[in-house]
């Protein structure tokens, strides 16, 4: 097996050029993008298998579909744009899942600062469970992902005002419904 890696990493275009044909190729964009791609749908489907299968599907049609990606330099803001597509499969695919008694349980009791961390990331991630699926998804591209305010109109096909209005009325949902936690007045 070749490995194309270190080409891809220094040059992604060329990498892209490469990954035409060739499966070690595509394996290279694979292993530079899948962590993203895969946390990406983790955070919005909050199932870890459901986010691998996901994953997996988004990898197969970007192969499918290498030739329409038009701004190489795009790629992962594209990848990321499939995903997204697969998400909303996925959502429309299955019905809606009660939590699970494991997910519920209080964890065993710990050290005082390991409780706080862990009850800190259970009010983080719910208070992103109620925002709206396109506000979250966008928060989460920009923070999370680190993608630019171009990237994300690009994977959400929003204007570039709608993106930044978006995320703005994200942050101010959550610090709201996060106030309660950590102080603050109105």
């Amino acid at each position: 097996m070749r490995i194309v890696s270190s080409a891809f990493s220094a040059d992604p275009a060329r990498a892209l050029d490469m990954a035409t044909g060739e499966a070690d190729d595509f394996r290279a964009i694979f292993d530079r993008h899948g962590g993203s791609v895969r946390r990406f749908l983790q955070d919005l489907l909050r199932d870890a298998d459901a986010a691998d299968e996901a994953t997996q599907e988004t990898f197969v049609r970007a192969h499918t579909r290498l030739g329409s990606l038009r701004d190489r330099e795009k790629l992962l803001p594209w990848l990321l744009g499939i995903a997204r597509h697969v998400f909303h499969e996925a959502l429309r695919a299955r019905r809606p899942r009660a939590p699970s008694l494991e997910e519920l349980a209080s964890p065993a009791p710990t050290p005082e600062g390991e409780l706080m961390g862990r009850e800190a990331d259970r009010l983080l991630a719910e208070a992103l469970a109620e925002l709206p699926e396109p506000r979250r998804a966008a928060l989460l591209l920009r923070i999370d992902h680190g993608l630019d305010y171009q990237e994300i109109r690009q994977v959400m096909g929003w204007s570039l005002a709608k993106v930044k209005n978006e995320i703005h009325r994200a942050r101010l949902e959550l610090r709201g419904k996060l106030r309660p936690y950590v102080g603050g007045t109105e």
